[in-house]
């Protein structure tokens, strides 16, 4: 089974919503639709690890959302779709990458995506920027090769190449990076592993997924084994003087090994595949 690409949209207006409701009934993407900004900035944070492309309203609205977005330094593949063709300030708003595509050219709105995609995968294009200075340690092109490396992989398996050994930056290593970036980077892991253990005896049909992009993101960061054990023990603790304070019973906690086992068998086997077939 190839992955799928998730699209998330905001488009403010209804009849431009409507008008890309056709095209994208018959396309073979995982679309998320978000009503206001709210909806949208959230969805957006909550699956930034997940989003593989944007599809937004020229509009005032988005454009605070983008700015926030780039504030949580979460860059990601965006087509912009202009009512009218003009000037516009959310694609140099949000990063150079950004495409932008009038309410006429919906027709080719698959194409236009995977434009924004291939273009994306070529960031950064910083300006005045010598080589020696972007070879030092950087939060935000750290997150954005992330995403690079997350997406190009997953467009690979999209398009049918199930065999592809996987090649991962040691740039993007957790041992590369600065304690800083290390610490968001954990807390992140840390959180994304407590909402899976939260929902893993349960029937969320999104768990799968969340498993899936959990060892991608430890697997391109070089998480080691040991480091999936101690998040899980510091989690499987934390429940246990929880459910002790409530006076209950804490063997349910033995299922959860469960999870800790599905998920190194998983990362196992990525970094199985990582070794290079002669």
């Amino acid at each position: 089974m190839t992955a799928q690409l998730l699209i998330g949209i905001f488009i403010p207006s209804e009849s431009l919503a409507e008008t890309l409701r056709e095209p994208l009934s018959h396309s073979r993407f995982v679309v998320s639709w978000s009503e206001n900004s709210a909806d949208f900035l959230d969805w957006a944070i909550d699956n930034r690890h997940q989003i593989d492309c944007l599809i937004l309203q020229q509009h005032s609205v988005v454009y605070e959302s983008l700015i926030e977005l780039q504030q949580r330094d979460i860059l990601l593949p965006t087509l912009i779709v202009e009512s009218e063709r003009r000037a516009a300030e959310l694609d140099q708003a949000y990063h150079e990458a950004v495409i932008k595509l009038a309410a006429d050219e919906l027709a080719d709105l698959e194409k236009s995506i995977h434009k924004a995609v291939d273009r994306f995968l070529k960031l950064p294009a910083v300006p005045g920027s010598s080589q020696a200075e972007l070879s030092a340690p950087d939060h935000r092109l750290f997150l954005l090769s992330l995403q690079q490396q997350r997406l190009s992989e997953k467009l690979k398996e999209r398009l049918g190449y199930l065999g592809v050994y996987y090649k991962r930056n040691p740039r993007n290593f957790l041992r590369s990076v600065s304690v800083l970036e290390r610490d968001e980077f954990l807390n992140k892991l840390r959180q994304d592993y407590r909402h899976i253990i939260l929902i893993y005896f349960s029937q969320d049909d999104t768990l799968n997924q969340k498993i899936d992009d959990f060892v991608n993101v430890a697997f391109f960061a070089d998480i080691s084994i040991s480091q999936i054990v101690e998040i899980h023990m510091e989690l499987i603790d934390e429940f246990s003087k929880q459910l002790q304070l409530e006076g209950r019973n804490e063997e349910i906690l033995l299922d959860y090994r469960l999870t800790l086992i599905d998920l190194i068998a998983h990362l196992c086997e990525m970094y199985r595949r990582s070794i290079p077939r002669e």
